[in-house]
């Protein structure tokens, strides 16, 4: 498993960005995470690609940091920024593991896509998605900032983290 954490100080750009139908990263080389708050939930997720993931609930402090969890490490073409994505997700909410969104939902087969940098979802989960390969399955946990900021939007409160669990199912360009 591969943990990283993306500096908060580098991500304070957009707040509000809509994640198409109310769900939806920058990557480098894998690194460590670390700070108060970033436990890992990534041992809880299963590795079944072909199963929908549940999100753990978590009791250790929200992270104030992007904290990036390799679960299944792709061996496909690399997600980078202008590329165009097709993505399976879950979302829910840290403290609880509530799903609030899941392409899952809506067919096995159903995907989301998303073209990197370009601001259609918001930026804490296109940063999780850029840097992972195809066949990759990835736990992303955006504080408020990265995500829908102190108003929320729809069923997400205002300053809540949320967690994705991510599929990088297809690379275009």
């Amino acid at each position: 498993m591969t943990r990283r954490t993306v500096p908060g100080a580098l991500l304070a750009l957009s707040l509000l960005l809509p994640l198409s139908a109310c769900g939806e990263g920058e990557g480098s080389s894998s690194g460590s995470g670390s700070g108060s708050g970033s436990a890992s939930s990534s041992g809880e997720i299963t590795t079944d690609l072909q199963t929908a993931p549940e999100v753990p609930a978590s009791d250790e402090e929200p992270p104030t940091e992007l904290v990036i969890e390799d679960v299944v490490v792709g061996d496909g073409a690399e997600a980078e920024v202008g590329s165009t994505v097709a993505v399976k997700y879950v979302g829910a909410f840290y403290e609880t593991g509530e799903e609030f969104d899941s392409s899952w939902s809506r067919g096995n087969d159903e995907t989301l896509p998303v073209q990197l940098g370009s601001g259609m979802v918001i930026e804490g989960f296109d940063q999780g998605i850029t840097g992972m390969k195809e066949g990759g399955r990835r736990s992303v946990t955006i504080p408020s900032e990265l995500g829908y900021g102190p108003r929320g939007q729809g069923p997400i409160p205002g300053d809540a983290t949320l967690v994705f669990v991510i599929d990088l199912v297809e690379v275009g360009s």
